[in-house]
């Protein structure tokens, strides 16, 4: 059933049958739904072709800029020009570990297998540590609770400015704690006390310390093939340059590639909700709601979210849905959706428009 997009003030006529503004808003996730699953398009199908272009173009610049970075003499006009495009290239590729996490299980392997191989273990960011905890904050069990994993409010209070400090500093220890957590590996098993510490609260890329990772068989599984790959490049960095393979400032310049990028995503971050949870469960309207569109082509918007994540309430909306698909569903909905459904009150005017009540918690725009 498609709803009508004729509407009055008051009453919307729906396959003839008259339906009040209210009502409607409190259908409005349902008419979303029915309006996605009867459209002539499969919005689901995941396109494999697309995610192999977008990776291997992403993988190449990445690294080749990185090398240019990474070799360049220090201060060079070569390395000065090298490092944002590897900032920004890196920060793409690495933002595929969130379609990787919602990929089925069953779906896409040697991608998923490649995208760890090339990119989780070269960068530390192996899927097996996002995909739990990606997954938890989509949940309604978490989402906007004190446990979120990627709840922003829960590491950083607007308009407190020791938040603030607390939360640049987090961000820049981030890159130093996530690669201490692989090097030391081995010792993680001396005790199986600590062992299942490690696993609970160091086995998940969040900033949230309060978050406890539920584990499965197939979680421990993946974690540690993925820690053991991870062990190796952790081991490899000091080793190359113990034998003279490679210079002492390869350190400094392998973190500040890894915290610029960890910038820019915590920049997305900023704007990806609004924040506005209590900290108690919230049901799914109030959840959707609390989540943003932005269809804009501001430069921010553009830097901030690539392959189509903008659309993030749509997101939230239908988890499955493959990135690629998101900006075409969003333009159906609005065809097909009467003027007054909420799901257009979504889309928001630019990153910073969100970005900035997030960061000042100032939400009367004053």
């Amino acid at each position: 059933m498609h709803l009508a997009r004729e509407s009055s003030l008051d009453v919307l006529e729906a396959n003839g049958e008259s339906v009040s503004v209210s009502e409607l808003e409190s259908n409005w996730i349902h008419d979303a739904r029915l309006a996605i699953r009867d459209a002539p398009t499969d919005y689901f199908a995941v396109n494999a072709k697309r995610y192999w272009i977008d990776f291997l173009v992403s993988l190449v610049c990445a690294y080749t800029f990185s090398t240019f970075f990474l070799l360049a003499p220090l201060g060079s006009w070569v390395q000065w020009v090298a490092f944002p495009i590897s900032v920004f290239w890196l920060y793409r590729l690495g933002s595929l570990v969130h379609e990787v996490c919602h990929l089925g299980q069953h779906e896409m392997q040697a991608f998923k297998a490649t995208w760890n191989l090339l990119v989780g273990v070269m960068t530390f960011t192996p899927s097996p540590f996002f995909t739990r905890h990606h997954r938890d904050h989509h949940s309604q069990r978490f989402y906007g609770t004190l446990e979120d994993p990627e709840y922003v409010a829960n590491v950083l209070e607007g308009g407190n400015w020791r938040s603030a400090l607390g939360y640049a500093f987090h961000i820049c220890m981030f890159p130093i704690m996530v690669y201490l957590r692989f090097l030391l590996v081995p010792f993680t098993y001396l005790h199986p006390n600590l062992r299942e510490t490690v696993l609970e609260r160091a086995s998940a890329l969040t900033m949230n310390f309060q978050y406890r990772r539920k584990l499965n068989a197939y979680d421990r599984r993946s974690i540690v093939v993925m820690e053991w790959l991870c062990f190796i490049r952790a081991a490899l960095i000091p080793m190359t340059i113990f034998v003279g393979i490679a210079p002492l400032s390869r350190i400094p310049l392998l973190y500040l590639l890894g915290l610029s990028t960890l910038v820019l995503n915590q920049m997305r971050q900023l704007a990806d909700h609004h924040f506005e949870g209590d900290g108690s469960r919230v049901d799914v309207e109030s959840h959707v709601l609390d989540s943003c569109n932005f269809s804009g082509n501001d430069l921010l918007t553009r830097l901030f979210f690539p392959f189509s994540i903008r659309y993030h309430a749509l997101h939230h909306l239908f988890p499955s849905m493959p990135y690629h698909n998101l900006q075409a569903a969003h333009r159906y909905l609005l065809q097909m959706l009467p003027a007054v459904s909420p799901y257009r009150k979504l889309d928001q005017p630019g990153w910073w428009s969100v970005a900035r009540v997030t960061i000042t918690g100032n939400r009367t725009g004053a």
